[in-house]
């Protein structure tokens, strides 16, 4: 529970009689459990300005699952602040959340953004126990650009193993809303739809983002690189239902999971956008987060 009180509550303190007001209190500890919170702690010895993470623990935890964001802005934009409810629904729900920020483009290629990342969970693996974490649970998350970022390094084990990390720390993945799993296809998608609608081609879309060549597009994509027998962890792609690109991208993610017999499981969100179903993460009401509490519960009983 935070130290001070809001606005709001102290003018319900205001109204009612003293026991009755210590009586509030004590459910409103109980309904606002007690946090740690850390943030902008380093991941890189020496290491740039972004290269820091955040970290939210629930009070005196102790061996926890822990769930690694990775937040969106394609690339270029957006920081691990980004986070809206999900690090008090995480920690209710028994977990250690942790938000990263890496460095972005064009100051740094796409090959240097995924092995930030990878830097990431390393630290994260190797420091989390202090901060109540279990290392060899942790669940890989994100939005968009994150969506991306979660899924090529849940399924290219280079990256992690750089770090000296295998992929069998990890419980599972869940990339929400991303659209370049496939990069080939998504920017055959965008150009043939300026092509034939006579609309300029972008100066710094997918192609050039992702380096520009046919085999980098190839080996920046999630679906290059699944396959049966090198411990990929479980998938849950949660993906805006009529978005056109990033259902096929989902599904064309899915697919190749599935194939390689990789536990996979698809929630398209109707009546949503690429923000709202970010947003909507930790809402109890929210069908995509009693899905994610499901597929939580499920990878963890493994």
């Amino acid at each position: 529970m935070s130290n001070s009180l809001s606005k709001i509550q102290i003018a319900i303190l205001a109204t009612i009689k003293p026991l009755t007001a210590l009586a509030f209190l004590a459910t409103l500890a109980l309904a606002t459990p007690a946090q740690s919170v850390q943030k902008d702690i380093p991941y890189a010895a020496g290491g740039h300005t972004r290269q820091v993470l955040d970290i939210h623990s629930p009070k005196d935890a102790q061996n926890l699952p822990v769930v690694f964001w990775v937040h969106g802005g394609g690339w270029q934009t957006g920081d691990k602040s980004a986070v809206q409810l999900k690090p008090k629904a995480f920690n209710d729900l028994g977990f250690v959340f942790v938000s990263t920020n890496y460095r972005l483009l064009p100051q740094v290629d796409m090959a240097t953004i995924i092995r930030d990342v990878a830097k990431a969970i390393r630290w994260t693996h190797d420091n989390i126990a202090k901060h109540g974490g279990d290392p060899k649970q942790i669940f890989v998350m994100g939005h968009s650009a994150g969506a991306q970022l979660a899924a090529i390094v849940c399924t290219d084990d280079r990256y992690l193993k750089a770090e000296g990390l295998p992929l069998t720390i990890l419980k599972g993945c869940v990339p929400v809303d991303g659209d370049t799993y496939d990069v080939p296809a998504i920017i055959e998608m965008a150009e043939t739809r300026a092509r034939v609608h006579g609309l300029p081609m972008p100066t710094f879309g997918h192609r050039v983002k992702f380096g520009n060549t046919p085999q980098k597009h190839q080996d920046y994509s999630a679906v290059t690189h699944v396959a049966q027998g090198k411990n990929i962890p479980p998938f849950l792609i949660m993906y805006v239902a009529g978005h056109p690109d990033n259902n096929a991208q989902a599904q064309r993610l899915a697919n190749t999971l599935k194939v390689a017999a990789i536990p996979t499981t698809l929630y398209g969100a109707s009546e949503s956008t690429h923000d709202k179903i970010n947003n909507d993460i930790g809402l109890p009401e929210d069908p995509g987060t009693r899905l994610l509490k499901s597929f939580l519960s499920k990878a963890l009983e493994k």
